[in-house]
């Protein structure tokens, strides 16, 4: 029995997406997970993976075509298996296609959510080549495949970017037909605002919001981070980052109502917290790529994949499962000093975490009063799910773990 293999949804913002190559061909076995096409969207290169095992039958639209979300891309064969996770569709989609599951971010966050600038400076070098020949991702992944040297190509694009038309000429190539969805003016930068824009706004007019705001003193968690790392070389020191995003899926896994999917049928609740993780894109731009199963990890486990996503998503490169599977999100402005934010949920999931700037205050501490470094909390909560009582719970028992940093 044929199947197809349908152009998937990586977020409420994403329409449409360009297939820069296949990485099976006709006759190919392929397993649940395995990467099978490599896609350009406006939040970078996403790694497509296969949601089901079978034998490729036949490759229904060649590399540099841009085609819809839903589109079918191949035709599969084999036993029956789980059918591809759907998500909500922009807007303009919408009559098209059917909604379903998880977005891709609005929100913000830097690479170490609040971290010192020094380890966020760290992340960001993951790929220093690829802003310097000023070339879309997709460029970049077709030069690699055709041996072109991108720095002798003269870019077409915005700002003189290089673009897949333009290495696909120069390696000997007519660009391959592209399918509807011209790209919007001012380039992928503006294609992405406007993608957020519709999400969120989306969100606003979906969700019922209802926010809350905790104060906490962080006095024990910088206490226990600074002698952590003092006894450790650079390459095993963690952020406080780290930290944010244990306590905040611990909390999930023990507060039902905050990790899952509000769907057409109500409330699905998520069987692991996949903690999304809010990073700025260069150029502008957002991501929350999930750090799957977050509670169940430890601090370095957590450290190491946060660093990983960072590099690639600062390199234009993630996966489809990473983009596709966050069952809730945290996000954080502490790298630009601001010390309280109120984030809006990325539907369909149910509720987003805010962390401001860990920044002295004065705090009352057995009757005196003293300098301590205070971190603003806040939650952006569906009351279609849950009400305020149960968000002070979940907000206390962030708070409660933050406060016992040693057993994260």
């Amino acid at each position: 029995m044929s199947r197809e293999f349908r152009m998937p949804s990586l977020g409420a913002d994403m329409e449409a997406g360009t297939l820069v190559e296949w990485r099976v061909v006709p006759g190919a076995r392929v397993r649940r997970g395995d990467v099978v096409a490599l896609v350009e969207t406006e939040k970078g290169i996403i790694d497509i993976e296969s949601y089901e095992d079978g034998i490729v039958e036949r490759l229904t639209v060649a590399p540099g075509a841009r085609v819809p979300v839903g589109t079918p891309l191949a035709l599969f064969q084999g036993e029956a298996a789980a059918p591809a996770p759907e998500m909500p569709r922009p807007a303009a989609t919408a009559a098209a296609a059917s909604s379903g599951t998880v977005p891709a971010a609005h929100g913000i966050a830097v690479p170490g959510l609040g971290s010192p600038r020094d380890a966020g400076k760290t992340v960001a070098r993951a790929a220093p080549s690829a802003q310097r020949l000023r070339a879309s991702p997709a460029a970049r992944v077709r030069a690699a495949a055709l041996g072109v040297d991108l720095g002798r190509i003269q870019g077409s694009g915005p700002q003189g970017v290089v673009t897949l038309q333009d290495v696909e000429r120069i390696g000997g190539r007519e660009p391959a037909p592209r399918v509807a969805t011209p790209e919007p003016p001012g380039g992928a930068r503006a294609g992405m605002r406007n993608a957020i824009a519709a999400a969120m706004g989306r969100s606003k007019r979906e969700i019922p919001h209802y926010y809350l705001q905790l104060a906490m003193d962080m006095q024990p968690a910088v206490n226990w981070l600074t002698a952590f790392n003092q006894e450790r070389p650079v390459p095993e020191r963690l952020l406080i980052a780290v930290l944010l995003i244990k306590a905040a899926a611990l909390a999930a896994a023990e507060k039902p109502g905050f990790s899952g999917y509000f769907r057409p049928a109500g409330f699905e609740p998520a069987a692991q917290v996949h903690m999304g993780v809010a990073i700025a894109v260069r150029g502008g731009g957002l991501v929350a790529p999930a750090i799957f199963e977050a509670d169940r990890k430890s601090l370095a486990t957590i450290m190491h994949e946060l660093q990983d996503l960072v590099g690639r998503v600062r390199a234009g490169h993630m996966r489809s499962s990473e983009i596709s599977s966050a069952t809730l999100t945290v996000t954080s402005l502490g790298e630009e000093g601001v010390d309280v934010l109120y984030p809006v949920i990325y539907p369909p999931q149910v509720a987003i975490v805010g962390f401001g700037s860990v920044l002295e205050r004065p705090w009352a501490v057995n009757g005196r009063l003293e300098a301590r470094p205070v971190l603003n909390i806040t939650l952006a909560a569906d009351h279609r799910v849950t009400d305020g009582r149960q968000g002070a719970q979940f907000l206390a028992r962030i708070r409660d773990h933050l406060a016992r940093p040693g057993e994260l």
